[in-house]
């Protein structure tokens, strides 16, 4: 399996390239992704094809607990193995266990998934991977190892994310038109390269590790942001990764656009503009071992 890295739009960015922000900003950026689409995580987890309520629960790739505290809501009797390779995430994770009260049905585990192996994850009745699953390094062994964990009747739910989100409207910014699209193309290119995975069609590849796909759902998400600072601080972040990646690949005109977008002084900042949105979807595999 993969390293589990953050699990949102954002972390693509950092794939095989310098982290330009610290570990702070990254972990802001996840429960940033945990609020403003809450209710979007909610939705897939009622939509899971389970014929009981599941007991024990694992979330690969948990970052600061986006997955992990919807489950814990949805299954009120389930208790969450939360994995993750960054003990600053899995640490969030855990003061967020206590401040909900849920703290006693939470275990984190400290792994890099790349590694093969199941770090004393038990036979869940349920894995849960969001974003995370298109960095495998094997994506055939990863998903034969989830396969064999799982108790047999189990359900493995596979979440992937159509690329980073989209937050400006087609005119702007008024001096560059287009601007998001260009950098969405430029990350489109680097990713393809480095994550060939993300954006892949999971199904063919549950099927080939001994799984039964009971369900595949897509949900837009398109959330109105014009008033929301939380959207915005989301949209400021998102973006500060896509420049990481896309810079090298714009003209100047558009790399000095982008750079007034992410400059929080200057009256063109993002955080000054009303018409933001959060626009992508989202994508869901429900695969069960016989």
């Amino acid at each position: 399996m993969t390293k589990a890295h953050p699990h949102t739009p954002h972390h693509d960015a950092q794939h095989g390239h310098h982290q330009a922000h610290d570990a702070g900003d990254q972990a802001e950026i996840l429960d940033l992704d945990a609020e403003i689409l809450a209710e979007h995580i909610a939705s897939i987890a009622a939509w899971l094809p389970l014929k009981t309520g599941p007991r024990r629960i694992v979330d690969l790739g948990c970052g600061t607990g986006a997955g992990t505290f919807a489950l814990l809501d949805r299954f009120p009797e389930a208790h969450v193995t939360a994995v993750d390779t960054s003990a600053g995430h899995l640490q969030r994770l855990r003061e967020k266990a206590c401040a909900r009260g849920v703290d006693e049905r939470v275990r984190t585990v400290q792994a890099d998934l790349d590694d093969s192996g199941r770090p004393g994850l038990g036979s869940p009745d349920l894995v849960w991977a969001s974003a995370s699953m298109h960095h495998l390094a094997n994506p055939a062994r990863a998903l034969r190892d989830v396969h064999d964990m799982l108790a047999p009747g189990g359900l493995f739910a596979v979440v992937e994310l159509a690329g980073f989100p989209r937050f400006l409207p087609e005119s702007a910014p008024e001096d560059r038109p287009g601007l998001e699209d260009r950098c969405h193309t430029a990350t489109d290119r680097f990713h393809a390269e480095h994550v060939p995975h993300r954006g892949a069609d999971w199904g063919p590849m549950l099927t080939a590790a001994g799984f039964t796909i009971e369900g595949e759902r897509t949900i837009a998400v398109n959330i109105e942001g014009s008033h929301s600072e939380a959207i915005g601080r989301y949209a400021l972040g998102s973006l500060r990764r896509v420049r990481d990646t896309a810079a090298g690949a714009l003209s100047t005109e558009d790399l000095s656009a982008l750079d007034q977008l992410l400059d929080t002084d200057s009256p063109h900042s993002i955080l000054r503009r009303d018409d933001l949105a959060v626009r992508t979807e989202r994508t869901v595999w429900a695969a069960r071992r016989d």
